[in-house]
């Protein structure tokens, strides 16, 4: 997809933001970003596992500059301590729904182990990151159905080319009482002279019924929704090829939650709004033998550029999501419509 092409949003005309999209206008336009899905559609069960490789080496030997926060807590997410008091990442990112978390963190402790046998004898434990939200309105939760295998198939089929919509932990989510699902997105501008990108990945499964604000100020309303207020959660993974400290990280963390107030979004007491940020620009050795290192860090007064796509990414990333889910019909009389359905009745 090159810059003039066609996202899901654009294709109807809903720009957010002024800044220049990257190439596919997705989270992988930042260089060595891959994204996996494995879906479940059968049956009652309308859930997954999308996964987020930061880069395609051994992440536990080279970890990567991250940090956390937390826009409301309403959450059962598993990393996020360690993430938030180190400020690295040292596994893949995975997506899921609410039950799915420790079924997720077995994965990415196999997985790690696997790679590096020395993991909990000779060396310290690795810390699994797992994001959650809860799929249960179109998909039995219950039934706990995801296994470490589905979350090891997410990561196997990571790559810079991936589905958004109603796929992988994004099956069965819903927002603002249209279906939701996986979405994602990206900005590209210019630091001393080079282009840098930031690029944003949501699981969106939030928003009250009847308060999404689209770009050009239309305000959709499902006819049929089964909620009368804000809670679901979304997840927001940031990623970006400037070199920044954790503590910068958070800064553009939170400002993803200004993506989410454009749409209508107020954090209601039952959504779990969690942005995860990590640079790909350094890489720390896990088994570093210098005892002090030097890293380039962006200067604070250019901050604002970053500021800007995280909120611009996050806006489009959510409305990508909505806008390639078809409706849906799940668990027992459950659906969800399309807001790509009526926003194309408009256009009839």
């Amino acid at each position: 997809m090159s810059a003039n092409s066609v996202s899901p949003s654009r294709s109807f005309h809903l720009v957010c933001g002024a800044m220049t999209p990257g190439p596919a206008n997705t989270i992988a336009d930042v260089a060595g970003v891959t994204v996996g899905h494995r879906t479940l559609e059968e049956g009652d069960l309308r859930t997954g596992f999308t996964a987020v490789l930061p880069h395609a080496g051994n992440l536990f030997r080279e970890k990567l500059v991250a940090s956390v926060d937390v826009i409301n807590g309403f959450g059962k997410s598993a990393g996020l301590v360690q993430v938030e008091e180190l400020g690295t990442l040292e596994t893949p990112i995975l997506l899921t729904n609410t039950f799915g978390v420790g079924t997720g963190v077995n994965s990415l402790i196999r997985r790690a182990i696997s790679e590096n046998p020395e993991i909990g004898r000779s060396t310290g434990t690795v810390n699994p990151v797992v994001l959650e939200c809860n799929d249960g309105y179109l998909s039995d939760i219950q039934a706990m159905a995801l296994t470490e295998a589905d979350a090891e198939a997410a990561l196997a089929t990571a790559g810079v080319d991936f589905e958004q919509g109603s796929v992988g932990a994004g099956t069965g989510m819903s927002a603002f009482g249209f279906k939701g699902g996986i979405g994602s997105a990206s900005r590209q501008f210019e630091l001393d002279g080079r282009i840098f990108t930031l690029g944003t990945l949501v699981l969106a499964n939030f928003g009250k019924p009847g308060d999404l604000v689209l770009p050009d100020g239309r305000t959709p309303h499902p006819k049929s929704f089964g909620q009368t207020e804000e809670r679901g959660s979304v997840i927001i993974v940031l990623a970006t090829d400037v070199p920044l400290e954790s503590r910068q990280l958070k800064r553009v963390a939170r400002r993803a939650g200004a993506g989410l107030a454009r749409l209508g979004a107020y954090y209601g007491n039952g959504s779990g709004d969690i942005a995860l940020a990590f640079s790909t620009a350094t890489r720390l050795e896990h088994f570093e033998k210098r005892d002090l290192i030097v890293r380039d860090i962006l200067r604070e007064d250019k901050i604002d550029l970053l500021f800007q796509a995280s909120a611009e990414t996050t806006q489009e990333a959510v409305l990508n999501a909505m806008i390639a889910s078809p409706a849906m019909r799940g668990r027992g009389r459950s659906k969800r419509a399309s807001l790509a359905d009526w926003l194309s009745s408009f256009a009839e």
